[in-house]
């Protein structure tokens, strides 16, 4: 079965320690899980897509300016991939779709589900940040496209603990997700 990697919003606001939105250490310390799927993945030569929020500053009439602060704003630091993975996109960016995204779901909004079914991809394995926020809704969307999920429990994470957790088990029990 072919195979994509979805990474989501894995950058410096939502995971460094001075991050506008920054989840910080949970999101911190699955760099390294992270960072294993997405090599592994590129080895095997399967679908590894960065989707990343991308937010224009002061924008009246985005939803989540009202929610949250200011964050992954175009042309910024906080923007970036965090940690290894820039270093990775970096040197290997010809082999990897990265993709603005506006909204919580890598889905919403753009042309993933077709660069997904362009090449066959029936299975999707998420990675990243929030678990219980744009993992979660990403989750749904591809469940509702027909995809079948897996989510990596050691390679994402969120600001909201007992979210997370949440969102684990709605993944398995209500998106027949594989946790892994």
């Amino acid at each position: 079965m072919k195979r994509a990697l979805i990474t989501i919003d894995y950058t410096n606001d939502f995971v460094a320690e001075n991050g506008a939105l920054t989840c910080g250490r949970p999101g911190q310390d699955i760099e390294e899980a992270l960072v294993k799927q997405t090599n592994a993945f590129l080895q095997q030569k399967d679908y590894v897509v960065f989707a990343v929020d991308v937010h224009e500053e002061g924008d009246p009439h985005h939803p989540e300016t009202s929610l949250f602060p200011p964050h992954n704003l175009r042309g910024t630091e906080g923007r970036k991939l965090y940690g290894e993975l820039q270093s990775i996109y970096e040197s290997r960016q010809d082999e990897i779709y990265f993709m603005d995204k506006t909204r919580y779901s890598a889905f919403a909004g753009t042309d993933l589900d077709l660069k997904l079914r362009e090449r066959g991809i029936q299975e999707v394995h998420l990675v990243g940040v929030c678990t219980d926020i744009c993992v979660l809704h990403t989750a749904i969307d591809a469940y509702q496209l027909g995809y079948r999920l897996v989510v990596y429990k050691d390679a994402v994470a969120s600001f909201n603990s007992s979210g997370h957790e949440w969102a684990l088990g709605h993944f398995e029990s209500v998106l027949g997700a594989e946790v892994r």
